[in-house]
């Protein structure tokens, strides 16, 4: 039992103020922290100001609107000359365009209202923000450079500018210390919270008391509905529950629940950015279903052959199955897009082929979740945590090999990667893929470690494989810590300069206190979580 006097100290700690404004150093110093020295020099030379932070996101405002104007002169223009595939992908843009101009004008309002100390969350929130904008623009560039749109170049050279204001951000404020970690992460282990049932409460609701029994668990419910395709429920739709939340509520406010009764719901469902707070709730795997099969070969991008698509931050989601049933020869078929801030998927099934889980941006967690497919299955740039969940390879097309992750950080100062703790790495039902790894480096900068995992004999023994020859191999970061299992020996592992064998201190970056702070915002769920690592080092 965790000592209540530790607690109240560490929760005393978190309301400090370990991020502090250092007085500025010269441009030439500052622009040492972006992989863009040159433009950031030449961004500073036109600012009379001495907080470059401030001034580099006011750029990255004015430099979004241009970008904006730019695809709709080019969509208006090029009209009658687009192809359905280069339309789409200007779609996707445009909705990017939007949410990251949303971040910017959010990050100015919190950079403008700062006081010379940060508190270490709101530098968290900033980095994740920002990190998340320059992830937009390079899923819009991707998009543009893969159907060969003429509007690609002269939005390749805008995301140098993202980058220098998110190195900018990033090394403004001087940590006073290192988080602690440790024995002080394992106090925050879900062992300190209430020990009954989570899931099992929910399903109480089926008996009339969802929101006594969820007020009884410490979970502030604002108001409940409730879906059934088949009637007799407030909706037959998920989509119309969604549409019933209230906009932009609190955290103060609670949540508001939708109970999607057993049933298959074959919707695609989208949580906008403004309803927040929403935490949606079914009767357990392969009894509520959200089933959608939109794949690229059916002309669908990527980005938007979603089944399930998240912006609303503080979304909450529990016994749900997702799939895109598209199939292998398909390719690209998301089963869920997830691009909400502090975001939880519990006792949830993602199933798929290519491209099941697109953890697109922003800060996730994924607790005892079952989620398989084939090639990079797991990617994306969101900083997710995955904890006791079982990951199994499919096989996909004839002598197809599987990837676990492909992981998309394209840049060092994003704070992202993929996190996969104390989970099962393992092989479907039969027929078993062919050739089987536990990730590629789908951006330069790609994060993926593998905790305290059990890692099935499908594993090639040399774990990893090459996206395209050498790109990003000395870039990249791979670990892999304390893993067990057939596959666990790491003595014939790649030689890349960027994979290692973790030590704990190492391992300790990637667990949920230090790599999402997850300890400020999952005890409001009820979710189960380690806050550190699960065994003692």
């Amino acid at each position: 039992m965790a000592n209540p006097l530790l607690i109240f100290f560490l929760f005393t700690l978190s309301l400090a103020p370990p991020y502090s404004a250092a007085a500025p150093p010269p441009p030439a110093a500052a622009c040492k922290s972006t992989p863009h020295r040159e433009l950031c020099l030449s961004i500073l030379s036109a600012s009379n100001s001495d907080n470059y932070a401030k001034f580099s996101v006011k750029q990255c405002l004015q430099h979004s609107r241009k970008l904006s104007d730019s695809i709709a002169d080019f969509a208006a223009k090029q009209e009658l000359l687009m192809s359905y595939s280069e339309t789409a992908a200007l779609d996707d843009c445009r909705q990017l365009q939007e949410l990251s101009a949303a971040y910017l004008e959010l990050i100015a309002v919190e950079l403008k209202s700062a006081a010379a100390n940060l508190s270490e969350a709101l530098a968290c929130r900033l980095q994740t923000l920002l990190s998340a904008v320059v992830t937009n623009h390079q899923t819009c560039y991707d998009g543009l450079v893969e159907v060969g749109s003429a509007l690609a170049a002269p939005l390749g050279d805008a995301a140098a500018v993202y980058s220098v204001s998110l190195g900018l951000v990033t090394h403004a404020f001087s940590r006073k210390g290192p988080r602690p970690s440790g024995a002080v992460a394992a106090e925050l282990d879900w062992a300190r919270y209430p020990t009954s049932d989570l899931f099992e409460t929910i399903h109480l609701g089926k008996k009339g008391r969802i929101v006594e029994e969820l007020w009884e668990q410490g979970i502030h419910v604002n108001a409940t509905v409730t879906v059934s395709p088949y009637g007799g429920a407030n909706f037959t739709s998920i989509n119309d529950a969604v549409a019933s939340a209230p906009n932009n509520s609190a955290v103060e406010d609670g949540y508001f629940v939708i109970y999607a009764k057993q049933g298959y719901y074959q919707e695609y469902v989208v949580v906008p950015r403004h309803k927040k707070n929403i935490m949606l709730v079914g009767d357990g795997i392969n009894a509520t279903v959200i089933t959608g099969n939109r794949s690229v070969v059916d002309g669908w991008t990527t980005f938007n052959s979603a089944t399930f698509i998240v912006y609303g931050e503080r979304f909450v989601a529990m016994g749900i199955s997702f799939e895109n049933t598209a199939g292998p020869e398909k390719h690209q078929a998301v089963a869920v897009r997830n691009s909400a801030d502090i975001s939880s998927f519990y006792r949830c099934s993602i199933a798929g082929y290519q491209d099941t889980l697109y953890a697109h941006s922003m800060r996730q967690f994924y607790r005892e979740c079952d989620i398989s497919g084939t090639v990079d299955f797991i990617f994306g740039n969101a900083a997710a945590v995955f904890q006791s969940c079982n990951l199994y390879g499919r096989a996909g097309l004839p002598n197809q090999k599987v990837a676990f992750t492909a992981q998309g950080r394209s840049d060092p100062n994003q704070n992202t990667g993929i996190s996969i703790q104390n989970c099962t790495v393992t092989a479907a039902a039969a027929p078993s893929p062919a050739e089987s790894y536990l990730g590629r480096p789908w951006k330069q900068y790609s994060r993926t470690v593998y905790m305290e995992s059990y890692i099935g004999e499908l594993i090639n023994p040399v774990g990893w494989l090459e996206w395209n020859g050498t790109a990003g191999l000395d870039t990249l970061y791979y670990g892999e810590y304390r893993n067990y299992g057939p596959r666990a020996d790491t003595a014939m592992r790649v030689k890349w300069p960027g994979y290692t064998v973790m030590n704990a201190t190492e391992a300790l970056d990637f667990t949920v206190f230090n790599f999402t702070m997850g300890e400020t915002w999952l005890p409001s769920t009820n979710i189960p979580f380690h806050g550190g690592l699960v065994v003692s080092p």
